[in-house]
Order: structure tokens, then C-alpha cells, then sequence
């Protein structure tokens, strides 16, 4: 399989082959590539790329674009607006966001794929599994008790690592969690928001929290989804007054 979107990663050489499909979303499909060592670092990557403007489900984004400054007033109101333009100015402002934000987590240690080249419309990044399977999303892994409880202290760790670098990933569920050799992989960033800009920040942060504290009671976990998110986003807001040391030692149960 070859389109516009894959010709520049195989013609930089970042890529050698496409070889499958892993999944297909509303608004991109992830395909399993095998990857060039010398130029990518990896054996295999994966490759998202966003589906032409006419087939993706764009979402009403205005929560999300919350506190961001568009300087440019004709791109305002065609956002404002939803016309053709906007639309692909947004489809680009949800590829960057996306880049960007992969990024700075993967530079920061988080548990998020590495992203490894980008164009117009399609980013590569590392992939989770291996040649035969793709790491399963976390909604139909099933874990035993103790590694249940592993797992969620891994995703809450996951989240206030994001906070404290001033992400909220505003969708996070069991769909856009992977787990692989007992470890998990946050996935899915381009609607991520910047807490420190975004007023409705902190109810994502309560949605992701409480859909995961959910999942997790499924498998016996319990958790108290108020208080913890409560306690990530005091210890965020007054982060610049906790020695380094003493960061992320807070009892989440």
C-alpha cells in the first residue's frame, strides 16, 4: 500500500515497507512499517496518517482550542466559521498538536510512542509490539489482580508525569492505552490541552481519571476517581513549591 501520505517516508528512506494495517480510526489509520535502522533507530515503526479532510469525524474542537491565540483573524473566523479552509486548517492545527505534544512527553520520559518524522498529514513514530501482534489495547487486555493494580499505578504515574509537563491528554480511556510486556503506552494526543491555558483543563483531567479509575474497578482495582484527580491537579498547581525529590510520592489510593 503506497499513497501521498507514506511516498515521503519511503523516499527519505526512513521506511522500506509497509507491511499491514493495525488500525482504523474516525480520523487516521496506523499501519506497521518496517523501518530503516540507520535513519529511524528502530527495525519496525508505525505510521498514522490522517485521513483526507472529507472522511475524518472532526469533532466540535472549541473546548479544546481553549486559550489558544490564532493571530491570523482570517484563520480565526474560518475556524469560527467551519469552512473548507478551516477545516483544513484544523486538520493541520490536530497533526501538529499531536507531533508536538508527542514530542515533548517522549523527551520528558512519559510513556508515549517516540515520534520519529511528520508531514502535511501523517506521523511516524515507534512502534509497541512486534511483527506478529501489536500490543493490544488496554480495553480487551486482560490482566490478573496483582498486575491490574501494576497497571493502574503505571497510568496514574503516566498522568501526572503529562501534568507536570503541562498536558492533559482530554480523551483518555481503555481505547488509547496499550500494554506490552507488562508495561503501558499512552496513545491517541491530538485534542492534548495545556492546562496552564485551557479553563476546561481540569474537567478533562476528571474525565480521564475517572474513566480509567472505572476500567480499572472492572478488574477489581479500587480507587477514589475525585480524589485522585483532586490530588494531581493541587500538586500541579502548586508544583513550583515542591522540592524535586518529594514529587509524585503522593498516596493515590
Amino acid at each position: 500500500m503506497q499513497n501521498n501520505a507514506s511516498e515521503h517516508f519511503l523516499d527519505e528512506g526512513l521506511i522500506t515497507e509497509i507491511i499491514r494495517p493495525i488500525k482504523s480510526g474516525k480520523e487516521a489509520s496506523v499501519h506497521l512499517c518496517r523501518a530503516n535502522p540507520k535513519t529511524t533507530g528502530e527495525r519496525l515503526a508505525a505510521l498514522k496518517m490522517f485521513h483526507p479532510l472529507d472522511r475524518r469525524d472532526f469533532r466540535d474542537d472549541a473546548l479544546y482550542r481553549d486559550g489558544e491565540w490564532i493571530k491570523e483573524r482570517r484563520i480565526r473566523v474560518a475556524l469560527e466559521k467551519k469552512t473548507k479552509f478551516g477545516r483544513e486548517v484544523q486538520g493541520g492545527i490536530w497533526v501538529s498538536r499531536e507531533w508536538e505534544t508527542l514530542k515533548a512527553l517522549s523527551n520528558a520520559g512519559a510513556p508515549v510512542p517516540r515520534p520519529i518524522e511528520r508531514t502535511d498529514d501523517a506521523i511516524l513514530m515507534t512502534y509497541i509490539g512486534d511483527e506478529d501482534d501489536a500490543a493490544p489495547q488496554l480495553r480487551s487486555y486482560r490482566p490478573d489482580p496483582d498486575e491490574a493494580e501494576h497497571l493502574f499505578a503505571q497510568l496514574v504515574k503516566a498522568i501526572e508525569l503529562m501534568l507536570f509537563h503541562n498536558v492533559v491528554h482530554g480523551d483518555l480511556s481503555a481505547y488509547n492505552v496499550l500494554v506490552w510486556d507488562g508495561q503501558i503506552t499512552v496513545i491517541d494526543l491530538p485534542q492534548a490541552v495545556d492546562p496552564r491555558k485551557n479553563q476546561h483543563a481540569l474537567a478533562f483531567l476528571e474525565r480521564d481519571v475517572g474513566r480509567i479509575c472505572e476500567h480499572f474497578a472492572r478488574h477489581g482495582v479500587s480507587s477514589s476517581p475525585h480524589a485522585l484527580a483532586g490530588d494531581l491537579w493541587t500538586s500541579w498547581t502548586f508544583a513550583d513549591l515542591v522540592p524535586e525529590e518529594l514529587r509524585g510520592l503522593i498516596d493515590h489510593r
